[in-house]
């Protein structure tokens, strides 16, 4: 029997588009994120979701507001999680951890004494940095190099096992007839003396219930993709494509098996950004509406502070090698596209074009095609500047979705974003979950109930410990 996905919520509170914040309704402010990752914990705890995720970025700036601006302002992941450790019960709570910048030790023990407080519910996701502004508030002139981040990654990696390992699970003993506490033979340093990293232990945290804390890892690299084959848990991709997609998943497998670690040991999680309605039309109407909403380059928008140079119809121009002197240039934003002007924007302009019309549903003017709302110079220009891997549609188009990768060995379960909060989370939570879990994607209500209650994270994600691995 084919085993359920792996399902968890990358929580972003403004949203995983960048216009999403702009919807009625949607969570907008970061001063009042408590309230808004209660009701995510809440409502992911209930669906049955595996764990929620909590990504980080060390540095802010203008320019986020128009291409993240979830990463403007937000709560510090390990915060984040010990805040939602109150609130939840069951579900699986992921940390991001900057190796590049972070102390060991502290790591280490923050994550294990996540884990005591939880039960073993905590997970880290170990990343070694892509803003080279983070350098400076951590006191450093440059952002290091990648051979330079990835071998005190490795070297970080080695630390927390050693501290997490610092406690055998027999060495507290609480014998008070006798006055014996522990067993001194059953606590040993970590003593690791590494180019990067050192740190000598031991750990002055109980053993976490897990023994060894699940570690995430994601990365393009030759380097990201040889530790996340070879020392984490759960391996999180982002091909573009279904056959890039099962290509990594494959990819990943063989360097583990060829490091000596069984392929399955490692789970190769992709990302999702589903757009869910009662039906697929509505569904697409809300990413038309999403596409509206991305802030070009008019009015009063090119005297902003970073405002970026790829929102005007020139740019797209560029991008997809129309000629210098081509009319279609100038035209307007709110302007439908006609079938000539498409033939203009070449290969890539029309493979986009066909995306819109099936994400979206619309239909350039003029081309023979009388259903659906009309394509604007200004959707393609926003699309264009603003890509998203939307799967869109009701309950069982994204079920097809999620069934398709898992059958056709593209991943091992999904990180579900959500365009704008709560509306679209709580879409896919109570429309789309429980067809996924009718058709065996996501674990028997049942079974969750029965027996997460006391399940470690390890558990629910069906990994064995790091030794056995």
């Amino acid at each position: 029997m084919t085993e359920p996905l792996i399902i968890g919520a990358m929580v972003r509170t403004l949203g995983a588009y960048p216009s999403g914040w702009r919807r009625p309704g949607a969570h907008r402010d970061p001063a009042a994120d408590a309230a808004i990752l209660r009701h995510i914990a809440r409502e992911g705890e209930e669906a049955g979701l595996d764990y929620l995720f909590f990504g980080d970025w060390l540095a802010t700036g203008p320019d986020l507001e128009f291409r993240d601006p979830y990463l403007l302002a937000r709560i510090d992941p390990v915060s984040a999680v010990l805040f939602l450790a109150g609130v939840t019960s069951r579900i699986g709570l992921i940390a991001t951890v900057n190796t590049t910048y972070a102390d060991p030790y502290t790591t280490a023990r923050s994550l294990a004494s996540l884990d005591v407080l939880t039960g073993g519910r905590a997970g880290v996701n170990l990343v070694t940095g892509a803003e080279p502004r983070a350098a400076g508030n951590h006191g450093r002139d440059a952002h290091a190099d990648n051979e330079t981040r990835y071998d005190r990654a490795e070297e970080f990696v080695e630390a927390l096992r050693r501290l997490w390992d610092s406690w055998d699970e027999d060495a507290w003993i609480a014998d008070a007839a006798r006055g014996v506490l522990i067993d001194p033979e059953g606590l040993r340093a970590a003593d690791l003396e590494g180019s990067q990293v050192r740190v000598t232990g031991p750990l002055n945290v109980a053993r976490p219930p897990q023994g060894q804390i699940p570690i995430v890892h994601a990365g393009t690299s030759p380097r990201s993709r040889a530790l996340a084959a070879t020392e984490a848990d759960l391996a999180l991709t982002a091909a573009p494509t279904l056959a890039d997609a099962i290509a990594t998943r494959r990819l990943l497998r063989d360097i583990a098996a060829e490091a000596g670690r069984s392929p399955d040991a490692v789970k190769v999680i992709a990302p999702v950004l589903p757009v869910v309605a009662d039906t697929d039309a509505d569904a697409r109407r809300i990413v038309e509406r999403l596409l509206a909403l991305v802030p070009l380059a008019e009015g009063h928008q090119t005297a902003r502070t970073a405002f970026p140079p790829n929102r005007t119809v020139a740019a797209l121009a560029d991008a997809f090698d129309v000629a210098a002197d081509d009319p279609l240039r100038a035209s307007e934003f709110d302007r439908p596209v006609t079938a000539a002007e498409a033939q203009r924007l070449g290969e890539r302009g029309s493979a986009l074009i066909e995306r819109l019309a099936g994400i979206a549903g619309l239909r350039v003017s003029g081309a023979g095609v009388t259903t659906g709302d009309p394509l604007t110079w200004r959707h393609l220009v926003a699309a264009n500047a603003v890509p998203a891997a939307f799967v869109v549609g009701d309950a069982g188009t994204i079920a097809d979705h999620f069934e398709t990768w898992r059958d056709e060995g593209a991943a091992d379960g999904f990180n579900v974003l959500s365009a704008f909060q709560p509306a679209q989370f709580e879409a896919f939570t109570r429309q789309a979950v429980p067809e996924l879990r009718r058709r065996g994607l996501l674990r028997d209500a049942a079974e969750d109930a029965n027996e997460s209650e006391g399940a470690t994270l390890r558990d629910r994600l069906r990994i064995s410990s790091y030794v056995d691995a």
